[in-house]
């Protein structure tokens, strides 16, 4: 089944709020290479006018995840996970993530553009923060080609 359309302008339900941890920003840190002091001391951090650790900047992907997992586990949508290339990633902030932040996000599919026996999925992610502020958008765009089932 090829891609669904109708897609388009779906709105997904927030997902559940997630706490941002110190322990999950420095693992997170550790995992990409973001060696600077602000991602793991508390104190360089501090020193900087945050309250605690600044998660990386492609730390939202943690956050987004929930989304595209609803995108994917729609019955209707035509995308099988083993068809899906993760083809682009971009974020847009507000301001930094930091430890202690709350957040949610909440999905919209934006775009899908065919190429052929495959699609491209173009999905926004807003992540608010405990107060419904604005934090970052997670545009993701997913190569979802036609494979058997």
């Amino acid at each position: 089944m090829p891609v669904n359309p109708e897609l388009v302008g779906r709105d997904f339900p927030p997902t559940a709020p997630y706490l941002v941890g110190r322990e999950k920003v420095r693992e997170f840190a550790r995992a990409v290479f973001a060696d600077d002091p602000q991602h793991t001391d508390p104190a360089a951090a501090q020193a900087l006018g945050y309250a605690d650790v600044v998660a990386p900047p492609t730390f939202p992907i943690v956050v987004t995840d929930a989304t595209l997992q609803q995108l994917l586990a729609e019955p209707d949508s035509g995308i099988v996970l083993q068809n899906v290339l993760h083809a682009e990633q971009k974020f847009r902030y507000s301001r930094p993530i930091v430890a202690g932040d709350e957040l949610t996000a909440r999905l919209a599919v934006t775009g899908i553009r065919a190429m052929g026996a495959a699609a491209m999925v173009t999905s926004e992610s807003e992540i608010t923060d405990a107060d419904g502020a604005h934090v970052v958008t997670a545009t993701s765009i997913l190569l979802v080609g036609e494979g058997s089932e």
